[in-house]
C-alpha cells in the first residue's frame, strides 16, 4: 500500500475488532484505502512519519481517524491530544470507537476535541452497522475543512 494514499487510519490493539471494523467499511466500498495500526505508539509513526514510517510525507494525511481508547504503549487519549495539537493534524476528523463508556472518557475526548465518540456495540450486526455509518457518514457526507 503507498502510504501517502491512506484515506482511513484505524487505531485498534484487538484484532477481532479490526476485523469486524474492515469488514463493515469493506461492505459499504469503503476498505481500499485502509490502515491498520496496531497501537497508539504505531498510529503516533505513521501521522507524524517516524519510525517504520519514516521517508512518508507527513503532510498526506488520512481522511478520518478510528480511534481506540485502551491499547498498549501509547493509549488513545495521548494519540488524540498529540493529534489535536499539532497544526498538520489537528482538522482531522476522529471518532472514538471503543468498548469504554465511562463519562470521564467521553467528557476528556470531547475537551480534547474529537469529532465523535461511539461505543462499541456487543451485538455483531450493531457493530457492522455502527461502522459503516460512520464510514459512509465521515468519508462521503461530510465535508472537511
Amino acid at each position: 500500500m503507498d502510504y501517502d494514499e491512506v484515506e482511513i487510519l484505524l487505531v485498534e490493539d484487538n484484532p477481532t475488532d479490526a476485523e469486524l471494523t474492515t469488514r463493515a467499511l469493506k461492505r459499504k466500498n469503503l476498505m481500499n484505502k485502509l490502515l491498520w495500526v496496531k497501537n497508539g505508539a504505531e498510529a503516533l509513526d505513521f501521522l507524524f512519519a517516524t519510525g517504520d514510517y519514516a521517508g512518508r510525507n507527513p503532510d498526506d494525511v488520512p481522511k478520518l481517524i478510528l480511534l481506540d481508547l485502551r491499547m498498549p504503549k501509547v493509549d488513545g487519549m495521548q494519540v488524540l491530544h498529540r493529534i489535536k495539537e499539532h497544526e498538520t493534524t489537528k482538522k482531522i476528523p476522529v471518532v472514538i470507537l471503543t468498548s469504554s463508556r465511562e463519562d470521564r472518557d467521553i467528557v476528556e475526548s470531547y475537551e480534547l476535541g474529537v469529532n465523535s465518540y461511539v461505543s462499541k456495540p456487543v451485538e455483531f450486526e450493531e457493530f457492522i452497522d455502527a461502522v459503516s455509518t460512520l464510514g459512509l457518514y465521515w468519508m462521503l457526507i461530510n465535508k472537511p475543512p
